[in-house]
């Protein structure tokens, strides 16, 4: 810590609310999203992230400084993690619920328990717990790249399968890069327990993710090849235009919508699902970006103008959309800088 950080964690001990404010700014943002990956949730994490804060303040007075602020921080949220996550429900993909819908029709009841991963927004996510800066922002591109592959849907979907450790081991090791004396450390078990733990969560992540990242994948795709994959896929989206839009679709293209539990495989089942159910109403869409992945604000007109209506994020193959992840609980919508409504069609 230097000179001013001192002073900061003095002023902080002594019950200066503000010293403790500014003394951790600079980590909230990144220990955010530690508890997304943990939890699966953004609003898992922000409750996470609010008792890591109250917690650190209570508990400033035990930090000793035989490790910098920012591991002892990490030490707190993970321990809170933790404890958050065996009170509540795995968070689940549409196809760990059930099988894939046979008719596009029968969509079943929403399933409103907490059971479902959310998206991560790219930008600032409200709430008051952030500043309004990307995950990556003041990283090396090499960083950068690791932070957003270390955010996407499959990756955060896979380290749900982890037991409570295990997840924590894999995060703080391979995504945080702690050493296995820090990890063991901030989880108070061995450096022997802790290489155990990440041998076992290694091999039980890479049978879950993509053989090949979103990151590799909108590398190989080159940032003109993805703007205009995304460019054709809303005009092919905001005109009905199902043929147009299988044309960017791979072969096995899922179709997911939580909460509700109905979900499509394949090009055709997705296909019949937007001709009979999807496109019965207009349209609009705005591209932005979550889980380091392309994605839309999608509004649906209800006869007088669209309000937001969905966040659909896309995952990639081969420069195919390979998965469209349509997320419709409302109480997403305050997570992402997008308008909650679109007064008028677009011309």
């Amino acid at each position: 810590m230097n000179d001013g950080e001192h002073e900061l964690l003095a002023a902080a001990r002594a019950g200066d609310g503000f010293a403790f404010e500014q003394l951790t700014k600079q980590h909230r943002r990144e220990l955010y999203a530690h508890c997304y990956r943990m939890l699966g949730s953004i609003q898992d994490a922000e409750d996470a992230l609010q008792e890591s804060l109250l917690g650190a303040w209570r508990g400033l007075a035990g930090f000793e400084g035989r490790s910098s602020l920012r591991t002892w921080l990490y030490r707190v949220a993970t321990h809170a993690c933790l404890r958050l996550a065996g009170h509540r429900p795995r968070r689940v993909l549409s196809p760990d619920h059930g099988p894939a819908s046979p008719d596009p029709h029968d969509l079943g009841e929403p399933v409103t328990a907490p059971i479902w991963l959310e998206p991560w927004p790219d930008e600032g996510v409200d709430g008051g717990v952030d500043d309004g800066l990307r995950l990556d922002d003041g990283a090396d591109p090499a960083e950068a790249y690791l932070r957003r592959e270390t955010v996407e849907l499959a990756f955060v979907a896979a380290l749900q399968h982890l037991p409570g450790t295990q997840r924590a081991v894999l995060i703080l090791r391979d995504v945080l890069g702690f050493s296995a004396a820090e990890a063991a450390g901030i989880l108070d078990t061995t450096p022997a327990s802790v290489n155990s733990a990440m041998q076992r969560a290694r091999a039980t992540v890479a049978e879950r993710v993509p053989a090949r990242s979103q990151q590799a994948e909108l590398a190989a795709l080159g940032a003109e090849g993805e703007a205009v994959l995304v460019r054709d896929f809303v005009a092919a989206w905001e005109r009905a235009d199902v043929p147009a839009l299988l044309t960017l679709l791979a072969n096995d293209a899922r179709f997911t919508m939580p909460p509700l539990p109905a979900w499509f495989a394949g090009r055709e089942a997705v296909g019949q699902f937007l001709a009979e159910r999807v496109f019965a109403t207009p349209w609009r869409l705005i591209p932005i970006t979550a889980n380091g992945q392309p994605a839309l604000a999608c509004y649906q007109y209800d006869g007088q103008r669209f309000p937001l209506s969905a966040v659909n994020v896309l995952s990639l193959r081969d420069g195919q959309v390979s998965w469209i992840a349509a997320f419709l609980d409302q109480g997403l919508r305050r997570h992402f800088d997008v308008p909650t409504e679109i007064s008028s069609p677009r011309r």
